[in-house]
């Protein structure tokens, strides 16, 4: 019985939103200071003692901080013996995860590799939405929204593709790859134009005046979704 309200009491510390719980609320600060801690040494491009020591004591806490969560799974998932199954491929687990495994560095130190595993690192960012209020009511919302943002994703990608598929076609000098092109129009949608790769022939340059004018709605789309989540969120809180 002790194990059990042992038990407990850790899924209520390592997920407390109560104020009033200072031990949750001490360990919500200490995992946030120590997660943006971690990220220093990617500030970085050399490596020294200092930093080894901040990797490797930094990653010991997540090691213990992704143990009591997943020994404690169960309380948090309610699906009995199968929550301990089911929760390393839970989202956040597997955030947990791919952030502990670069100090280990299991593949050599290929200059590659050492590339891949510093961007791995910077995925600990993420684990900062579990202790930041105004982290979680974003991810709230987006989760609330997510049909209306799909659709909204859905028309970027169509006219992406197709209009990178025109200009591929009728521009084969200026664009040589199709990768070229769906940059392009990328860049292109979102309004951005740097300038380095532009259509020259009328009808190319007919496409990129259409996907600006298509950019300004698609762009404006999911900010006007989202902005409408985020003040339907604080009405909500603001009743409570």
């Amino acid at each position: 019985m002790s194990g059990l309200i042992s038990r407990a009491r850790i899924d209520q510390v390592l997920h407390s939103d109560d104020e009033d719980d200072k031990v949750g609320v001490f360990y919500g600060r200490a995992m946030t200071i120590i997660i943006l801690v971690s990220m220093l040494p990617l500030c970085f491009k050399e490596d020294n003692l200092g930093f080894s020591i901040i990797e490797y004591g930094t990653v010991t806490i997540f090691i213990v901080d992704y143990a009591l969560r997943w020994m404690t799974s169960d309380l948090r998932l309610h699906m009995g013996a199968r929550s301990f199954f089911l929760y390393p491929f839970t989202p956040m687990a597997i955030v947990d995860l791919l952030t502990i495994l670069p100090a280990f560095n299991l593949l050599g130190s290929a200059w590659k590799v050492s590339r891949l595993l510093r961007l791995v690192r910077v995925m600990r960012a993420f684990k900062l939405i579990r202790y930041s209020k105004s982290l979680r009511v974003v991810v709230d919302v987006l989760s609330r929204k997510r049909q209306a943002l799909l659709a909204v994703l859905g028309l970027a990608v169509a006219y992406i593709l197709i209009s990178a598929l025109v200009v591929f076609n009728v521009e084969p000098n200026t664009f040589r790859t199709l990768f070229d092109a769906i940059y392009w129009a990328v860049i292109s949608l979102t309004t951005v134009g740097y300038g380095d790769i532009y259509p020259t022939t009328m009808v190319g340059r007919t496409v990129a005046m259409i996907s600006s004018l298509m950019g300004v709605a698609v762009v404006a789309l999911p900010s006007s979704i989202i902005t409408v989540g985020l003040l339907e969120e604080l009405h909500t809180e603001a009743e409570m």
